[in-house]
């Protein structure tokens, strides 16, 4: 069982056992994710596992900040996959504050806690994948979050049997939300300079917000069946393709085609900055970067 995240106690009390609610379901997400991706790698005659690394958010004035775990794995299929949670609190640089949802120089105090996800895979045929979701608290508290395929070589009948668990799940809660959220996604995984998108899309959501206990109610329920898509989805394309042969040209097409990946998450991927400027763990924060890359 991986080390539990640390948090910090400064976030605002009315939302304080939510945040808890929030932080112990992305921890059973996480530890759920990782067993399976293990899994993967057995039946490929892999003994690889994730490595587990605790670490604190460091503060200004010393107070606790929280912290997070980092869970890395470099196997067989998984050429490095990192999965990390944290929770977190503190208060915003004036200068971002007027950036975030609900806060202000005035108040800049917040929490978040969180799961996010990126795998690389070592099979070209393998889509790249993207998860994260996660629940704020300012002046305002919310769910964002979401899920997006990347694959170096598409086929159809994976992106659209991706995008049908992901339509399921938005389905039970709100007719709209998988137009809506498919488009958000689209946009927003779209790297102008380009001029092309990041992958085949998924959905992205953000400020799904929680005026009182039953809106954070259903938008937790909500959060957590974007997690049990993700996890019903993704590993069964990955056992899909796994071991397809490929070529040399093929692989340097993927390396490739990871440029734009780092391009878009160092450039306009907001919980990049987000963790960049709360003085989040580094190496956790990079995680998402492949292995290997290259530009042509």
């Amino acid at each position: 069982m991986p080390p539990a995240a640390r948090f910090g106690k400064t976030e605002p009390m009315e939302w304080t056992q939510q945040t808890q609610q929030a932080r112990e379901w992305f921890e059973t997400l996480r530890d759920r994710i990782c067993a399976e991706f293990e899994a993967i790698e057995r039946e490929a005659g892999s003994d690889a596992s994730f490595d587990y690394t605790a670490w604190d958010r460091e503060t200004e004035d010393g107070s606790d900040g929280g912290g997070g775990v980092r869970g890395v794995m470099k196997g067989k299929v998984f050429e490095k996959v990192g999965v990390n949670v944290s929770t977190v609190s503190g208060e915003f640089s004036p200068k971002f504050a007027g950036q975030v949802n609900g806060a202000s120089e005035e108040h800049p105090e917040f929490t978040a806690t969180g799961i996010s996800l990126v795998a690389h895979m070592a099979n070209p045929h393998v889509p790249a994948v993207h998860m994260n979701t996660r629940f704020l608290t300012t002046q305002a508290a919310w769910f964002g979050g979401g899920a997006d395929l990347n694959p170096p070589i598409e086929y159809a009948e994976d992106t659209d049997a991706f995008h049908a668990r992901l339509r399921a799940a938005c389905s039970a809660h709100n007719p709209t939300y998988y137009d809506r959220f498919k488009k958000w996604a689209d946009d927003y995984f779209f790297i102008p300079h380009r001029g092309v998108a990041r992958g085949v899309g998924g959905i992205f959501y953000d400020h799904l917000e929680c005026a009182d206990l039953p809106a954070f109610e259903r938008n937790f329920a909500f959060t957590k069946d974007v997690g049990e898509a993700f996890l019903d989805a993704f590993p069964a394309i990955v056992r899909k393709r796994m071991g397809m042969e490929w070529s040399e040209e093929e692989k340097a097409a993927q390396k490739e085609w990871r440029g734009r990946y780092v391009e878009f998450n160092l450039v306009y991927d907001r919980g990049t900055l987000f963790g960049l400027k709360t003085g989040g763990n580094i190496d956790a924060i990079l995680m998402s970067l492949p292995p290997e890359v290259t530009w042509g």
